[in-house]
């Protein structure tokens, strides 16, 4: 079958830190996730995006959700993932299908949470943004 006729699904997600201190807790965790979804099956392709406003961004590329899944619940992504209903007030994320491994365009990416993504549940939410567009200051592909 042609790779470009795969079905693959995308993961969109974006939190905001609610305080600079927890920042270094957070590059820490976030350096070790990174190097585990480079070696984990069925990650396709990625990217990462910072706000001015310590708003973070990911978007991932999966062969399917039961691989995207098996990442979630494993090694690094499975330490740091309880920490983010303390340290972030603001979460949503999304997920969709496409045809192909191709990296959606990160306009794309917040065309559809804004449209259809959901909050995650934290201790100490603010209001959800509208997503205006957001002004990025770190862009780095996975």
């Amino acid at each position: 079958m042609n790779p470009s006729e795969v079905e693959t699904l995308v993961s969109v997600t974006r939190f905001r830190l609610r305080s600079l201190r927890f920042l270094p807790f957070f590059l820490l965790h976030a350096n070790r996730t990174m190097a585990q979804i480079r070696k984990a099956d069925g990650f396709v392709a990625g990217a990462v995006r910072r706000e001015a406003d310590l708003a973070f961004w990911t978007l991932t590329v999966w062969r399917d959700e039961p691989a995207m899944r098996a990442y979630g619940a494993s090694g690094a992504h499975r330490k740091a993932a309880p920490h983010l209903a303390e340290w972030a007030d603001q979460a949503s994320v999304v997920h969709w299908t496409q045809r192909g491994g191709e990296l959606p365009d990160w306009p794309q990416a917040v065309r559809r949470l804004r449209l259809e993504g959901r909050s995650v549940r934290l201790r100490h939410p603010a209001p959800e943004p509208g997503l205006a567009d957001p002004k990025m200051t770190y862009e780095m592909r996975i």
